[in-house]
């Protein structure tokens, strides 16, 4: 039984600590959505708030950070978040990923380490990395972070430290709205991911496959050090991969003849959203078929076809384009301000890349 989300965290300001408040501010309607069912009435998806001293004097990181660990503490940013799913922070004096990184810790949550990555993302400062390094003109499809792999993390922040003249929106959806809507209309949609699951199958090579991608090293090998053999490496790498704490018939592994590694995880793409009880759809089902339905036949050819179940049958096609076209109509366009500040509960908000 889903539990019923409260409309009381629904507020005109977010008070913090000491001499900063969050506001909330209206944006524009091509930037801004209202939530609909399951969602109770008022909630936004961002929220937007804006950080305002007292009084009128510039806003401090060091004033901001204080009122964020204060809000944190009483529990009103998880509320928040599982209300709206996403967070807009503007007025903030953020310049750099030192500072996003600051303030990114005081929200209270432990940060995610990412077993099996398969990007390439770089270390700017603790726990902070480019969102992506592909080319600006490549689109990325609607996903949740991380769903082909068993562990990935509840809430995602991403800074805009120099917003572009022209697009770069990012596209937000909701995946409670995404859910419901698939499953009051083609709830056969649903039944079938939610009993056999998805397959996701991720070769990691020593050397990147494509630029941006990461090597089987960055995925699993932390623990390998200099002059260890290759049977050490490989007992490491295997070591990292049984940190996901799964089933072996759910997560498996194959070792290839150039040495690249072959993982297959089978994950439910059907979730709960825990401050809600709510169910979600968590994929890139959209991102996948969106790239796919824009090859040619014979670009298909050299692809896998159509994403799997977790029994390794595809999915049918005509399934896929209706979460496509639910993706899409459910989305809003973000569009970023310099040192703008955003917060994903990434269990209820799906998002893209390259609008």
């Amino acid at each position: 039984m889903a539990t019923k989300i409260s409309s009381q965290f629904i507020v005109d300001t977010l008070q913090g600590s000491g001499n900063v408040t969050f506001e909330q501010v209206e944006l524009p309607r091509t930037n801004q959505k209202k939530l609909e069912t399951p969602h109770p009435s008022g909630s936004l998806l961002p929220l937007a708030v804006q950080a305002v001293s007292n009084p009128s004097t510039p806003v401090t990181l060091e004033e901001a950070i204080a009122s964020v660990k204060a809000l944190a503490e009483k529990n009103i940013i998880n509320d928040q978040l599982a209300t709206n799913g996403a967070i807009l922070f503007r007025g903030l004096p953020l310049k750099n990923a030192q500072d996003f990184s600051k303030i990114s810790h005081a929200f209270g949550y432990k940060p995610h380490e990412i077993i099996g990555i398969v990007v390439d993302r770089p270390e700017l400062a603790p726990n902070v990395a480019p969102a992506n390094e592909s080319s600006h003109e490549i689109n990325i499809g609607a996903h949740n972070e991380s769903p082909q792999v068993p562990h990935a993390p509840a809430y995602v922040f991403f800074f805009c430290q120099r917003s572009p003249p022209i697009g770069g929106e990012t596209p937000l959806g909701s995946s409670l709205e995404l859910y419901h809507n698939i499953n009051r209309d083609h709830p056969e949609i649903i039944k079938a991911l939610s009993e056999k699951g998805v397959r996701n199958v991720i070769t990691y090579r020593k050397e990147p496959a494509y630029p941006g991608n990461s090597t089987i090293y960055q995925a699993f090998g932390k623990e390998i050090k200099q002059g260890d053999s290759e049977e050490v490496q490989k007992a490491k790498i295997e070591a990292q991969i049984k940190r996901y704490n799964r089933d072996p018939k759910f997560t498996f592994h194959e070792w290839l003849e150039d040495g690249s590694l072959k993982v297959t995880n089978i994950v439910p793409p059907v979730r709960l959203q825990p401050g809600t009880g709510y169910p979600v759809l968590f994929t890139s089902l959209a991102a996948h078929y969106e790239a796919l339905s824009r090859k040619t036949d014979s670009q298909r050819a050299k692809v896998q076809a159509l994403p799997t179940y977790g029994d390794g049958t595809p999915i049918p096609e005509e399934h896929l384009a209706v979460i496509l076209e639910e993706t899409l109509k459910g989305r809003v366009l973000h569009k970023w301000q310099e040192g703008d500040l955003l917060v994903i509960d990434n269990r209820s908000t799906y998002r893209g890349k390259g609008y």
